[in-house]
């Protein structure tokens, strides 16, 4: 966990405040050193498994990273991000909840799969840790919010911006990549349908990335 967080922190003094991936590295860092502090405490019960699937997560951002600085396409979910990540219409929140998207809707179900393979156990064995995870997400919401929000006197709560912070469900988006990582442990032994369903999900995540990355006043494609 020292090494991921001390490559968020990398990236943060690396990129320009205001790129999107930027922004998402920024939460991501706050976030997972949240998690590295209550390793040390009685938040889990099995720490040591928190940590491996955390560091597993953090490594297919990370590799999407350095596909990125390599000249290499990142996978489908994370090319809405690097793709706009410089474009002037689009607000702080929307870049963080593309690539909280990204992250959690298409990583984190193949990390939970892969760290129990590599922990020879299965999803039900961390279920009760992934789940404690949630409670430490749930009391970051606010300090995330502020980080990427205007203050109340400038947020219209009327407007899209408004409509996009009030979607904020990071336990709704964990909850569907627990019911993804559960398909795919099902699936584990069959390669080909493996393959299908890691490829499927990573194009749908994708297109959510894409519409979450519309200008606020635009219209949607496909609307």
């Amino acid at each position: 966990m020292d090494g991921v967080v001390a490559r968020l922190r990398e990236l943060d003094a690396l990129l320009p405040a205001r790129d999107g991936v930027a922004v998402f590295n920024r939460v991501y860092l706050a976030v997972t050193e949240e998690v590295r502090d209550r390793l040390a405490g009685p938040c889990f019960g099995d720490p040591a498994a928190v940590a491996e699937l955390d560091a597993v997560f953090a490594a297919r951002y990370l590799a999407a990273v350095a596909d990125d600085l390599a000249g290499r396409l990142p996978p489908a979910c994370w090319r809405p991000l690097f793709a706009l990540r410089a474009h002037p219409g689009l607000h702080p929140v929307q870049f963080a909840l593309a690539g909280i998207a990204a992250h959690i809707g298409h990583d984190l179900p193949l990390a939970v799969v892969e760290t129990c393979r590599r922990r020879g156990c299965s999803p039900q064995d961390v279920a009760a840790d992934y789940d404690r995870v949630d409670g430490v997400l749930a009391g970051l919401e606010e300090r995330v919010r502020e980080m990427l929000l205007p203050g109340p006197d400038l947020l219209d709560a009327t407007g899209p911006l408004a409509h996009l912070a009030g979607a904020w469900g990071v336990g709704r988006a964990r909850d569907a990549a627990w019911a993804g990582a559960r398909a795919l442990w099902a699936v584990r032994a069959l390669p080909p349908a493996y393959a299908a369903l890691a490829a499927g999900l990573d194009e749908a995540v994708g297109r959510v990335g894409g519409r979450l990355l519309v200008p606020l006043g635009a219209a949607v494609p496909g609307r």
